[in-house]
């Protein structure tokens, strides 16, 4: 099958031209401004943007909270709204939990994707119960191609490591290649601070949010930053949502510290004045790290342009109104998360590129090429170049759309964007060579993804 797509403005994190681009099977075959070659479908780009698909570094598909309350989207909806929205690339947090081995994790997530994905996947691991044992597997993960491991400094008796446990993990991970992705709120300091609201009967959903106030994860990257340096670490901070957690960011690498930040759209163009929605409305907003005064948005925008904010991703973890509804009358009982999978690069682009916050080269460099070098799988994803993998969006910049749970198609029965235009659209979405996407319609098909090995050691 060849596929040419004709007259785009192909656009890369180094630069953009006019082009066109010829897929032969999965892969990209030429990048040239006139191509005449013969092919089986062609694709008129004509005042169309031709850019890498976009990988969503951070989702929770199909992940247990409890006994009862799973995310909502599983491996097939949440990959078909993956690519609707313009995502042909997931990395998926499969998660150990107590007791589990590394290898059994893996295995039980590897089997959630399996048959089921309809873009290609990856891997991080959930590390939430270290021993001995564990870290000697992260070696066998490293070489299983699953390179990067989520630690938390949040959830103490649940997910929390304390600071012993992240520095053995970090050492393991700077001897092996392997890259930690921390999640860094201080937990302990949350933990008061919820007790003693709930004890003087504040119990609505803002409180979530004055409960995990920004100098809680500023304290904690602070800390994280400083012991992967005495670790001789790399650190990953995923979706760092505050102006104080950007400063310590910034401290670190003016230090020398290799540490990675990573954003989300709900940080960016959404803020605290949620929580002021009535009844529990505001149960929609409940995520952690939560919403942030609208004053320290523009220093994230800033950061992201500058280069201090390396990617966008969405920590897409939804549950239904009604499982929201779990927390009425104690905030601490919302499940957290909220679903963006489908929504993150319309929202960035319209929100960034097309206010001048972004360009387009930087635009493709934070959704697509850092995130593809960052977890190794660069330059077979994150570029549009001659043998790179046909994942291609072909994008509409002038096509207006409302963002609504009504036309979503994630499979959760509210949007955090209810109502809000966009103006940007995916009209046709290549996986691998293969239209999964056209006109707004999936067309691809159930089981066409495929796991991603990734390679350790990026150097960061």
């Amino acid at each position: 099958m060849r596929t040419l797509i004709r007259h785009g403005h192909v656009v890369n994190a180094g630069g953009a031209s006019r082009a066109d681009v010829l897929v032969e099977g999965e892969t990209i075959a030429a990048v040239a401004p006139s191509l005449s070659a013969e092919a089986d479908r062609i694709v008129d780009a004509t005042g169309k943007l031709v850019l890498p698909g976009g990988i969503d570094a951070h989702t929770h598909l199909d992940m247990p909270l409890d006994a009862d309350v799973t995310s909502a989207d599983d491996f097939e909806s949440g990959t078909i709204a993956a690519a609707i929205g313009g995502t042909t690339t997931v990395i998926d947090y499969a998660t150990q939990f107590t007791g589990e081995t590394l290898q059994h994790a893996l295995e039980t997530w590897m089997r959630k994707a399996d048959g089921r994905a309809v873009v290609d996947y990856a891997f991080h691991m959930i590390v939430s119960d270290f021993s001995d044992r564990v870290e000697t597997e992260m070696d066998a993960l490293v070489r299983e191609g699953v390179p990067s491991f989520k630690l938390f400094t949040a959830y103490p008796g649940r997910l929390m490591l304390d600071d012993g446990r992240i520095f053995r993990a970090m050492l393991r991970a700077a001897e092996t290649g392997g890259l930690i992705c921390l999640h860094a709120e201080n937990g302990h300091v949350i933990d008061v601070l919820v007790r003693r609201a709930l004890a003087a009967g504040r119990t609505s959903p803002r409180v979530h949010a004055e409960t995990r106030p920004p100098g809680a994860e500023a304290e904690a990257v602070h800390r994280g930053i400083a012991l992967a340096e005495l670790a001789g670490a790399a650190v990953y901070i995923v979706h760092l949502s505050s102006a104080e957690a950007l400063a310590e960011v910034v401290r670190g690498r003016d230090r020398g510290a290799r540490v990675v930040a990573e954003t989300c759209p709900q940080y960016l163009c959404l803020s605290d004045e949620c929580y002021d929605a009535p009844g529990m409305e505001g149960a929609k907003y409940v995520m952690s790290p939560p919403l942030r005064a609208k004053a320290g948005q523009e220093r994230l925008w800033l950061g992201l342009a500058a280069g201090e904010i390396d990617t966008v991703a969405t920590d897409h973890c939804p549950f239904t109104l009604a499982e929201k509804a779990r927390g009425a009358g104690d905030f601490s009982k919302i499940p957290n998360g909220a679903p963006g999978i489908e929504t993150r690069m319309s929202l960035l682009f319209d929100a960034g590129v097309r206010r001048g916050r972004l360009s387009l080269e930087r635009f493709v460099e934070v959704t697509s090429a850092t995130p593809a070098k960052t977890f190794g799988l660069y330059p077979r994803k994150g570029a549009v170049a001659p043998g790179s993998d046909a994942d291609l969006v072909v994008w509409d910049p002038e096509k207006t759309m409302t963002i609504s749970a009504a036309t979503h198609h994630m499979r959760v029965d509210y949007s955090p964007y209810e109502g809000r235009q966009v103006t940007v659209a995916a009209g046709v979405v290549l996986s691998r060579g293969q239209v999964v996407v056209e006109g707004g319609r999936f067309v691809g098909r159930t089981g066409a993804g495929r796991f991603l090995k990734r390679a350790g050691g990026t150097g960061l």
